[in-house]
């Protein structure tokens, strides 16, 4: 039976495997660069990502902020458009009283003037 394993390597044998393992280290380190440039692609794609989700926030906060204050002017046109309109209707409120007091008046003096000739063409 055949020795399963050398006891002895010479040179060559040596020299060998040394070359051999300088070669896959060699083939090793290509695959971890080409690990490190799909590492670096994702990282540059995340990096992207991020970005483009930080200007849609900012985006997002302008419009806030804008519509923040169109909120604030329109509350405020509404408070106008209520007082606005409070006054309105006490200013009709009036015409309508005054509106009511004249034709009270003008029939006071119509009645004042009917019975005056009433009174005067009896007493003559």
């Amino acid at each position: 039976m055949p020795p399963k394993f050398k006891r002895h390597l010479n040179d060559d044998d040596v020299t060998g495997s040394v070359k051999s393992e300088r070669r896959n280290l060699l083939e090793d380190d290509s695959d971890e660069e080409e690990d490190f440039f799909l590492v670096q692609n994702q990282v540059d794609e995340v990096i992207d990502v991020m970005q483009e989700n930080i200007t849609k926030v900012i985006e997002r906060g302008e419009r806030l902020d804008e519509l923040q204050d169109k909120s604030e002017s329109l509350s405020d046109n509404a408070t106008a458009f209520s007082n606005r309109s409070k006054q309105l209707r006490r200013q009709m409120w009036w015409r309508g009283c005054k509106i009511k007091a004249i034709m009270a008046l003008v029939a006071a003096i119509l009645l004042l003037v009917i019975i005056i000739l009433i009174v005067m063409k009896y007493r003559t």
